[in-house]
């Protein structure tokens, strides 16, 4: 099931049609994964779908990088050329109230699914953040942290009519206020973090984290258009998960998550995508690690 939202100007109208599409289809057939290993499962389906079927209290902890609705027929500045800012139908925007919808639904079966003391991540810019960060807190989530993750190769603002867009902001919230959620203060201060030119040896971690962009080791089988750099999500995961956690990303994407999981090892993963290219590229990138791993 893709999303396509319903026209209505009562949203409560979409909400009951799509909660009534799941219940209806926990009636069929097992959903199976499209891949999997013994710490790797790839679904290509709806995470809407694909959640549905998982069991309350679930997963330990959950990274989202949601569509951030942005597709507007613009432009932005790659690799020094101007370039369309649509990425795909599954970006573009449905209308304020339809995208807050739209947003509500998953983040309200993710918070199902996770476990009491688990925690969930959500990344975004200005286009959906602040939407995402509304519905945690009408969700009861207690967020514990903003990260402001700067990019210091981001591209330039080819317009020069405002300020150049530099950062992206990371939630991090868990799902029960009262529960004690997983941290490692520890790695978090005293590890090596040769890419971060703000982190300080041996001082407490803080909120702003300095972060490049991919690097061309990433991008070697391909990228998806809004794929995180692996230093982000090795940083995520570290921080916030222990071994044999389950750790789910609902918008796979080129699978950074997953990869992420793996390079760190003893992390079980289960990652959601419509678009069967960018399961083929996660698969391709998780073999590439796992070969790699062998040969060590």
């Amino acid at each position: 099931m893709k999303y396509n939202a319903v026209s209505s100007k009562k949203t409560e109208f979409v909400f009951e049609k799509l909660v009534n599409y799941i219940a209806e289809y926990k009636k069929t057939p097992k959903i199976k994964p499209v891949f999997k290993t013994n710490d790797f499962a790839l679904y290509n389906d709806d995470c809407l779908i694909v959640l549905a079927r998982f069991p309350d209290n679930y997963v330990d902890m959950i990274f989202a990088d949601p569509p951030y609705l942005l597709s507007n027929n613009g432009f932005t500045c790659q690799n020094g050329k101007r370039v369309s800012v649509n990425k795909g139908n599954w970006d573009s925007s449905k209308g304020f109230d339809e995208d807050l919808n739209f947003h509500d639904l998953w983040i309200k079966e993710c918070k199902r699914v996770l476990k009491p003391e688990g925690t969930i991540w959500i990344s975004g810019t200005y286009h959906s953040i602040y939407k995402c960060g509304f519905l945690l807190q009408k969700n009861n989530f207690h967020i514990l942290n903003d990260i402001s993750w700067f990019k210091p190769n981001a591209a330039p603002n080819l317009s020069c009519r405002f300020f150049t867009a530099s950062h992206e902001t990371v939630l991090w919230a868990r799902k029960d206020k009262k529960a004690k959620h997983y941290f490692d203060y520890s790695s978090m201060k005293n590890g090596d973090f040769p890419e971060d030119s703000i982190k300080k040896p041996s001082l407490q971690m803080r909120s702003v984290w300095s972060i490049p962009t991919l690097s061309k080791d990433e991008k070697i089988f391909g990228k998806h258009p809004t794929q995180k750099p692996l230093a982000l999500l090795k940083r995520i995961i570290k921080s916030s998960t222990k071994e044999n956690d389950i750790i789910l990303d609902p918008f796979n994407g080129g699978g950074t998550t997953g990869i992420a999981s793996k390079i760190i090892g003893n992390r079980k993963y289960i990652g959601c995508d419509l678009d069967k290219q960018y399961i083929d590229l996660t698969i391709k990138r998780y073999e590439n690690i796992a070969v790699r791993s062998k040969l060590k």
